[in-house]
């Protein structure tokens, strides 16, 4: 698994903070020497992936330890899956990820309700501190959610009512 091909110019950006100059701390640093010393270290022993694991397409191998705490799965791991195939500098990655965040809540939903848990949603999303702590905050969201739900309700009814007349 191990890359011993140190050829990283082909990656788009490599190097870019390679120019001391270029760095913020510029002019107030006082380098060392040992400030390019951190890189020569000895690679700890690499952890053994049991499950898939997303890796950035940058990075030549896997680090050394990671945490992996749930493979990717569904529709939100196939999203996931597809973000990890763009570079960590374009929207095509952290886009699709917050999609699939989004997707993969509503995925626990469903896995709850399907093992007879119903979620406690209100206590979940912070309802009660939010009342509490930001009250005209919470005020504002739940008009809001309000309103977006009876504009789709009359939107949807509007279109059944048309469509029975076909």
């Amino acid at each position: 698994m191990e890359n011993n091909n140190n050829d990283y110019k082909n990656i788009k950006g490599w190097g870019v903070d390679a120019d001391p100059k270029n760095e913020p701390t510029y002019p107030m640093k006082t380098y060392t020497g040992d400030d390019h010393q951190r890189s020569n270290w000895e690679r700890p022993v690499q952890q053994i992936p049991i499950m898939e694991v997303l890796k950035s397409n940058e990075r030549p191998d896997l680090s050394a330890v990671y945490g992996a705490t749930l493979p990717p799965k569904g529709l939100s791991g196939a999203i996931r899956r597809y973000a990890f195939k763009y570079s960590e500098s374009s929207y095509g990655h952290w886009l699709p990820l917050l999609l699939a965040d989004r997707i993969n809540v509503v995925e626990g939903i469903v896995d709850d309700l399907k093992h007879g848990h119903v979620p406690n949603i209100f206590a979940e999303r912070g309802w009660k501190a939010e009342i509490k702590y930001n009250p005209k905050g919470a005020a504002k969201k739940i008009i809001t959610g309000v309103v977006v739900a009876a504009v789709i309700c009359t939107l949807l009814s509007k279109k059944r009512k048309e469509w029975y007349r076909i």
